[in-house]
């Protein structure tokens, strides 16, 4: 064997031998911003793929190609005002109507990510997989109050425990309302005429009114 070949074949064995070893140093680095990235939404991904983190991942890094680029669309004062009234009045029906009022929280979180740059409603997993790609920490909550919403009327959902689910749910959806309905930094918030920065979310202002309606309204059953 001429010494030519022999270098080129110490040559060829060094460099796949380097590619993988690049491989391996950017496997956990890649894990671990996904994981950062994601959060809770990276555990889920682990649990519904059986804890192989490997495919968990693929379908994460797929959701970041997919959406990772998404331009959110600033809402006008007039919208986000529309929207916080809708989610108030939502909140207010909870005390004598809780399912018409999740059945209300699902379909407006569902138009508000539409209307923000989301894939519409219509579209209910693939606009999830782009809400968790900008929203991961508060996502759950979306699923949550849809499929609380979804229930069948003589489900498992009636009853006084039906209501505390719905409750929760109600509760865990307005994280993420509040992140969509709010300024976005990247709008850094419109202002009006007088150069100030429009007022926080009324939803913030209203926080805890769904707990407090329930507990009036089983203060009212009692």
């Amino acid at each position: 064997m001429s010494t030519g070949l022999i270098i080129a074949l110490i040559v060829i064995v060094a460099v796949a031998v380097a590619a993988v070893l690049t491989l391996r140093a950017r496997g956990p680095r890649h894990g671990a911003s996904l994981k950062r990235r994601f959060g809770p939404e990276y555990e889920r991904a682990v649990a519904r793929h059986d804890g192989d983190t490997k495919a968990a991942e693929r379908e994460l890094s797929e959701r970041v190609e997919r959406h990772g680029s998404l331009r959110v669309r600033p809402l006008e004062p007039a919208e986000r005002e529309r929207y916080e009234a809708r989610w108030t009045a939502a909140q207010e029906r909870f005390v004598d109507a809780p399912r018409e009022a999740v059945a209300e929280a699902d379909r407006l979180i569902a138009e508000l990510a539409g209307t923000r740059g989301f894939p519409a409603g219509g579209q209910y997993e693939e606009q999830v997989a782009a809400l968790s790609v900008h929203h991961a920490h508060h996502v759950e909550g979306y699923r949550r109050v849809h499929r609380v919403a979804q229930a069948h009327p003589d489900g498992a959902h009636d009853g006084a425990a039906g209501t505390e689910d719905m409750r929760e749910a109600m509760v865990e959806a307005r994280a993420l309302f509040e992140e969509l309905v709010r300024p976005s930094r990247h709008d850094g918030g419109r202002r009006g005429a007088a150069g100030e920065r429009t007022a926080a979310p009324a939803t913030r202002r209203e926080g805890h009114r769904t707990p407090s309606l329930l507990h009036r309204r089983q203060a009212k059953e009692s």
